[in-house]
C-alpha cells in the first residue's frame, strides 16, 4: 500500500490532538440556533460551480468535517446512482466562501421523498461559520417544505448546533489506537486474541491495495445478498477508487487465491473508518472477519492513524456486539431531522423497521446473479 495514511485531504496533515472518544464538534448556544425567521442579508446561498478547490479547502479546515463532505461525492452520487445533488455554498458580501452543505434528494413511490446529507454515507451536514451553517439549514428546511419532502435529515456527529430534533437510532464505535500494534493486541481479551490467531494458523493472509477492489466487491455483494440488503453498484467503488485514491483503502482476506472477507474504508486526519465490509458464510469457521479487522487496525497504526472507526450500526444488534468486543466506545450519530410531509415520517427506510421487514426476507431468497442485477437499481431509492 503506497498511499499515505493519516491525511485528511490533499495537503492536509495530521494534527497532534488526542484521539476522540466522542464528538469533538463545538456546540453553539441556544441563541445561535437556526430560526426560520432569522434574516441573513449578507449571506447568499449559491450552487457549487465547477471549481471544487475552495469547497474542499473549507472541508479540510473545518473541525467537524469528514471525507463524506468532499465535493467529489457529488459526481459519484449523481453519475452512478442518478441522485439529484444540491451542493450549496454560502458566500458573504465580498464573495468569500463561508460555508457548505452537500444535500441529496432521494425519491421513490414506495419508500418516500427524502432530502439527506448524505445518503448512502454516514456523515454530512453543514460546515463553516455558525451564521453560514444556520443559513444553510434554513435553506434546506425551506427546500424540504417547498418540495413536500417527507423528511430532511442532516447526518452529523454533533448533537447540538441546530434547532432541529435529533435522532440517535444509529451509533458508531470508536477505538483509540496506540502507536504500535503489539500494544493493542495485548489489550484484547484472551478469547479475542485466540480468534485473531486462528485464521493465521489456517494460512489465511491479507492483501491491501487498489487492485483488491474487485475481490472486495465479489465478497461484499454476496454478503449483502445474504443479509437481505441490495448492494451498491460496482461502479460506485470504481469511481471512489479513482476520485479518492489518497484516502480510500481496500483490503481482502484470502485462503490461497480465494477471497473470504473484504473491507473498504477511508482515512481522514487521524481517523480511519471501515465504511463497508463483508465476509462469506463459509469463512465463519476460519474467523476470516476477525483477521480482516485486525489487519486493518495494524495497517492503520503503521500509517499513524490514532482512531479506528467501526462504522455505523444499530444499538443492541449483532453488528454492534461484534464491534464493541474490540474495546471501543459507543458514540451516537446525531441525525438532525425536519419532518415536512403529512405522513409524519420519523426516519429514512431501514430493515430494522417492522414495516420493511418483508424486504430482507425476500431478498435473501434471490439467486446471487439476480440480486446483483437488481440491487444496484433498487439501492438508489434507499438513503
Amino acid at each position: 500500500m503506497t498511499r499515505p495514511w493519516g491525511r485528511g485531504c490533499s495537503g492536509h496533515r495530521r494534527s497532534k490532538a488526542a484521539p476522540p472518544t466522542a464528538s469533538t464538534c463545538p456546540s453553539p448556544g441556544r441563541g445561535d440556533a437556526v430560526s426560520p425567521a432569522a434574516p441573513y442579508p449578507q449571506l447568499e446561498v449559491l450552487p457549487l460551480d465547477g471549481d471544487r478547490r475552495a469547497w474542499d479547502e473549507l472541508v479540510t479546515r473545518a473541525k467537524c468535517s469528514s471525507f463524506c463532505h468532499l465535493a467529489g461525492w457529488r459526481e459519484i452520487l449523481s453519475d452512478v446512482l442518478g441522485a439529484e445533488c444540491l451542493y450549496w455554498q454560502v458566500v458573504d458580501g465580498d464573495g468569500a466562501l463561508q460555508g457548505i452543505l452537500p444535500l441529496v434528494r432521494v425519491r421513490s413511490r414506495i419508500f418516500g421523498h427524502y432530502l439527506v446529507s448524505l445518503p448512502f454515507l454516514n456523515y454530512g451536514g453543514p460546515l463553516g461559520s455558525q451564521a453560514a451553517q444556520d443559513r444553510l439549514v434554513q435553506e434546506a428546511v425551506t427546500e424540504a417544505r417547498r418540495t413536500r419532502a417527507d423528511l430532511l435529515e442532516l447526518r452529523t456527529r454533533d448533537p447540538g448546533g441546530f434547532d432541529l430534533p435529533v435522532s440517535s437510532r444509529k451509533i458508531t464505535v470508536l477505538l483509540p489506537l496506540p502507536s504500535d500494534a503489539e500494544t493493542l493486541f495485548t489489550r484484547f481479551p484472551a478469547k479475542l486474541r485466540s480468534q485473531i490467531r486462528r485464521p493465521m494458523k489456517e494460512g489465511l493472509d491479507v492483501r491491501f491495495g487498489p487492485e483488491q477492489r474487485e475481490p472486495f466487491y465479489e465478497v461484499f455483494a454476496r454478503t449483502m445478498r445474504d443479509l437481505g440488503t441490495p448492494v451498491l453498484p460496482r461502479a460506485l467503488f470504481e469511481r471512489v477508487a479513482a476520485t479518492f485514491s489518497d484516502l480510500v483503502v481496500f483490503g481482502v482476506v484470502y485462503r490461497g487465491e480465494q477471497p473470504l472477507a473484504g473491507g473498504c474504508g477511508f482515512v481522514w486526519r487521524e481517523e480511519f473508518e471501515m465504511s463497508w465490509a463483508g465476509s462469506l458464510r463459509e469463512s465463519r469457521r476460519l474467523a476470516a472477519n476477525m483477521l480482516l479487522y485486525w489487519a486493518f487496525m495494524e495497517h492503520a497504526i503503521s500509517g499513524g492513524v490514532r482512531v479506528f472507526n467501526f462504522g455505523r450500526c444499530t444499538p443492541g444488534g449483532s453488528t454492534h456486539h461484534f464491534k464493541t468486543q474490540w474495546g471501543g466506545v459507543d458514540v451516537p450519530l446525531s441525525w438532525h431531522q425536519s419532518v415536512s410531509g403529512a405522513g409524519g415520517v420519523r426516519g429514512t427506510p431501514s430493515p430494522d423497521d417492522p414495516a420493511y421487514s418483508w424486504g430482507p426476507r425476500l431478498w435473501r431468497r434471490l439467486p446471487l446473479f439476480v440480486a446483483n442485477r437488481l440491487g444496484p437499481r433498487l439501492v438508489r431509492f434507499l438513503p
